[in-house]
């Protein structure tokens, strides 16, 4: 007989004897004093605590581990699956006060292919720490539950909760779809997804204590690394970071590599010079932890550009669009910052980086810079055309402001009327880029104007901004030496005047 029968039953036997008090009195015209009700009634539900407690404490005596909860419901046959890998039966076995977060097995099974093999290939590891990430250290109720706005877990870091349209909904993404399942250890609510630990913290649990591995070897023991790494050997810089020194690497996942789509193809196939250049640019000298970053504007980096960092909502972003998704990664010879994107050093400051070896002591002419460098090759296409090769290739002192390929291409179908017309309008625009004489770029500045060797002069203009050409074209690099004058580099044509 179960508490309700047996409450409905002694109020029943109490009506009964206060009716049949009431029926005796109207006999015998007596009245029934309400005492007698009183103690009539207190004698009857004294009878029926005593089997009330005994049954409550049957209860509790019947109530299961949350272990064992687990184990005889099949549908939490992957979770105990994995809390046998891990070793922690025994703990939810056993005494304590837990809230556990259960995932069911279509939760797991909802995990990307390989994920869940991968995991319980690495009991100790990723699997412990995501089974503790499901694990509150005491019982927290769904009465509590709804009252809160984050839970600490065992894992130590915290579960996001929210109450939307009367459900719980941790981390933003996971639903609880049944609560309050009583254990005598703990309780356990159900979810419909396996909750994910923030990247970061499960790498500094395994990485932060005492390195044991170099930068290259974390790299490659990390399958989301596996891109940098095939950069680094295509780069020849695995021994670099396999070996001794102090170095903070900023380095890009997979995912930040393949969002580069076909230029990553272009960057690996020129491994000594715009594949090295990007890697560098990715590395400080020195071991800056993120508390360190965040306080600093910018920082140097083995390739000789800047990085920009800022600090958004409370994380740090790179160069205005790159953020750091994990930090302080300790290897033996430095530490790892995670990131979403590649970072690209700017194109002036690649070309600089690539002039750096010319500018004290010059080796080849105008001609010959341009013929080496690929973002000129429509330059050189054009003082080809042109028969100017030769004139930039000898004796002489020139200053030449140099369009890029880009800054051709901006042309449109006007480049090929122009290339159509060697002799004339092609000669005519080329000597418009050109100065007799070397004007550095600190003498640059001080002019309103430089007179070219096609007849008409160039109008400048020093503005916050930098240096303009015409009002249309920015000088972008300058006083790249030659032989035989100097570059600048400017990202427009330059048109001269109509006659």
């Amino acid at each position: 007989m179960n508490l309700r029968n047996v409450f409905y039953l002694s109020t029943f036997l109490i009506l009964a004897l206060v009716l049949a008090a009431c029926s005796t009195a109207e006999e015998t015209s007596e009245p029934v004093s309400e005492a007698t009700v009183v103690v009539e009634a207190s004698q009857d539900e004294s009878m029926d605590e005593a089997p009330m407690d005994e049954e409550m404490e049957s209860m509790d005596e019947e109530l299961q581990s949350i272990a064992a909860i687990a184990s005889g419901n099949d549908d939490f046959s992957t979770l105990v699956t994995a809390l046998d890998a891990a070793g922690l039966v025994d703990t939810f076995a056993g005494d304590g006060s837990f809230t556990v977060f259960a995932p069911t097995n279509a939760a797991f099974a909802a995990l990307p292919e390989g994920t869940l093999d991968a995991l319980l290939a690495d009991p100790q590891g990723a699997l412990t720490d995501i089974l503790t990430y499901h694990v509150v250290g005491d019982a927290v109720l769904a009465e509590q539950v709804v009252t809160l706005d984050s839970a600490d877990t065992l894992n130590g870091a915290p579960i996001a909760i929210a109450v939307v349209d009367d459900g719980v909904v941790l981390n933003d993404t996971v639903n609880v779809t049944a609560t309050d399942i009583m254990a005598s250890n703990g309780v356990i609510h159900v979810i419909d997804a396996v909750l994910l630990p923030p990247t970061d913290e499960m790498m500094e649990d395994e990485m932060m204590e005492e390195p044991t591995q170099t930068i290259a070897e974390i790299a490659v023991a990390n399958d989301d690394f596996s891109t940098l790494v095939t950069a680094l050997e295509a780069a020849g810089l695995v021994d670099t970071f396999a070996g001794e020194g102090a170095f903070t690497v900023f380095a890009p996942t997979n995912d930040a590599f393949a969002a580069l789509g076909d230029t990553l193809n272009d960057v690996l196939a020129d491994p000594q010079g715009l594949l090295t250049d990007i890697l560098t640019y990715h590395v400080v000298d020195g071991v800056v932890l993120a508390e360190q970053v965040v306080t600093l504007d910018s920082a140097d980096t083995l390739n000789g550009a800047p990085i920009a960092i800022a600090v958004v909502d409370g994380s740090v972003v790179l160069n205005d669009s790159t953020n750091v998704v994990a930090t302080d990664i300790k290897a033996t010879n430095g530490v790892i910052h995670v990131i979403d994107a590649v970072l690209l050093p700017s194109t002036d400051e690649m070309m600089e980086d690539e002039t750096d070896a010319m500018m004290e002591e010059p080796t080849q002419s105008i001609a010959e810079i341009a013929v080496s460098n690929d973002d000129f090759s429509t330059l050189v296409t054009a003082l080809t055309a042109a028969n100017l090769v030769e004139t930039l290739s000898g004796e002489g002192e020139f200053t030449v402001f140099a369009p890029t390929n880009d800054a051709f291409a901006a042309l449109g179908d006007t480049l090929n009327d122009v290339l159509a017309d060697p002799e004339g309008l092609l000669t005519q625009i080329l000597l418009y880029h050109v100065a007799d004489g070397i004007v550095p770029a600190e003498k640059v500045v001080t002019l309103d104007e430089a007179l070219t060797l096609q007849g008409d002069a160039i109008t400048i203009e020093v503005t916050d901004d930098g240096v303009i050409l015409n009002d249309t074209a920015n000088v972008i690099t300058t006083d790249i030496k030659a032989t035989n004058g100097i570059v600048h580099v400017i990202d427009a044509v330059l048109l001269p005047p109509t006659p």
